[in-house]
């Protein structure tokens, strides 16, 4: 049998701000010591695949690429891009057209969100190897997760009788109120809908084709406008899709293109732990509680003193600062903070988060408060990433870190002069048409409207500290001549 994990890693998590952004989503959070992502590609390797496929956001490439090369396993992977987002049909489509293409209509696959949190594996991989062999006999698997309560923000799967072994689905039901959900909970027949799958790729193909042939035909006009590279490392390939055709695709789920229709759908429930870490108790319950009930995620400098404070939740990213932290006669919160934002909230209001994020992009998309919902404080580059430290009216300071033998792009600015000071690591600063070698201490700088570009040329990680100075200041003054990474 060939394995291939799909990893959809898509959606910005906006009930996580101001962790989760636009630019930095949930499947790159980290809980458990390691990113979502990362853990579900893990998960995908430990069923025995050596070969992992990831539909993500063509923005996300370079973010995702330096994950896994960070692993300490890296497999090989191959990309699918997409240029906007669209719902899991899509995605599913265009991966099993990709599967059955590279690997025959048989090869089995297992269809795993990057967003999930699932802490026994070995459990995880006893149901995914049962799963895959109901899909080697035609069948549709989907993951079905045993409710633990009257939960309203799942959608419900119905089977004929209460069990603990994979059996035929009867439907499934839209998110509940809070009674019919007691109501599933009663009769032991229902099961969360997971957003797991397995199948083999040609059951799919023929799966669309019979109940959504809208979803296929733009899937394969899709692939044919779709432009392959070979990769580099771990990447295996590279697909790119023309926005226009891509564009063409229904936004629908799997579950109503196919899943909701289909006569072959077997459920397989799930016997290990689960979370769809959807709101942020999820994250305090991925943590180990103190006597009181609070959890914590900060970093080692940080200090907490919590005086009266119970089940509580809080999260501090202060990008190295140290910090001291008090909480007083606070109960049933979520504190979280990041160099940019400060977000304090009832745990029971956490799914009202969305609520500020959607007030936020209702900013001018110039504004600092718009671009919080985008942007994280640290922002990933394919070359490293850059951390805004100071920015006031005509200035800007960054701390921009460069991987060795990385570059920045060739590029000037219309609006805007820098001073570059080199705090660690060695490399080369072009500008104009001169290079100049630049160690710890040393100071280069850029006019306004001249040419210039940074390269690491040694061995270990480059920190600069960045002083903008001009009318404007904006990431969108940038205008490149030439870059490695194919932004020019």
């Amino acid at each position: 049998m060939k394995l291939i994990s799909v990893v959809l890693s898509g959606g910005a998590g906006t009930r996580l701000w101001p962790v989760s952004r636009q630019a930095h989503p949930k499947p790159f959070m980290k809980l458990g010591g390691s990113a979502l992502l990362e853990q579900a590609i893990a998960r995908g390797q430990a069923c025995g695949t050596d070969d992992v496929m990831i539909v993500t956001n063509q923005d996300h490439l370079f973010l995702t690429q330096n994950l896994v090369a960070e692993m300490a396993d890296p497999p090989r992977v191959s990309y699918l891009l997409e240029p906007k987002g669209r719902n899991t049909a899509p995605a599913i489509a265009l991966a099993a057209l990709a599967v059955a293409q590279q690997h025959g209509r048989d090869a089995v696959m297992l269809v795993l969100p990057a967003d999930h949190l699932i802490p026994d594996t070995s459990a995880y991989v006893a149901n995914a190897l049962e799963a895959a062999r109901h899909a080697q006999q035609g069948q549709l698997v989907v993951f079905g997760i045993q409710p633990t309560g009257p939960e309203t923000g799942f959608g419900y799967i119905e089977v004929a009788k209460v069990g603990a072994e994979p059996q035929p689905v009867l439907k499934f039901v839209e998110k509940p109120d809070r009674a019919t959900a007691m109501d599933y909970l009663a009769t032991g027949r229902f099961y969360w809908n997971s957003g797991m799958f397995c199948f083999a790729a040609g059951t799919m193909v023929d799966a669309l084709a019979q109940h959504a042939p809208e979803v296929l035909a733009a899937a394969q006009h899709a692939m044919a406008s779709a432009k392959p590279e070979a990769g580099q490392g771990t990447t295996q390939s590279v697909t790119r899709f023309d926005a226009h055709a891509f564009g063409m695709q229904p936004d629908i789920s799997i579950d109503y293109a196919v899943m909701e229709r289909a006569k072959n759908v077997m459920l397989v429930p799930a016997k290990f732990g689960w979370s769809d870490v959807g709101a942020w108790p999820a994250v305090a319950e991925a943590h180990t509680a103190d006597g009181n009930g609070n959890t914590m995620a900060c970093e080692a400098h940080i200090d907490w003193i919590d005086v009266d404070t119970t089940n509580t939740h809080v999260h501090i990213d202060t990008q190295g600062q140290k910090r001291v932290v008090a909480t007083i006669g606070v109960s049933n919160a979520v504190i979280v903070h990041t160099p940019d934002a400060l977000l304090v909230a009832d745990k029971s209001r956490s799914q009202d988060v969305k609520k500020v994020v959607d007030a936020l992009k209702q900013r001018h998309i110039d504004s600092a408060q718009y671009q919080s919902t985008v942007l994280p404080a640290s922002v990933s580059r394919p070359w490293g990433t850059y951390t805004t430290l100071k920015e006031e009216g005509g200035y800007k300071v960054k701390r921009i870190t460069v991987r060795p033998g990385q570059s920045l792009s060739l590029q000037y600015h219309h609006h805007r002069a820098e001073h570059w000071t080199v705090v660690r690591g060695h490399g080369v600063v072009q500008i104009g048409d001169v290079e100049y070698p630049t160690g710890p201490g040393e100071y280069r700088y850029i006019p306004l409207k001249e040419q210039h570009r940074l390269t690491n040329t040694g061995e270990e990680e480059l920190v600069l500290i960045e002083v903008q100075v001009g009318d404007y200041l904006g990431e969108d003054d940038i205008v490149r001549l030439q870059d490695n990474y194919g932004r020019a």
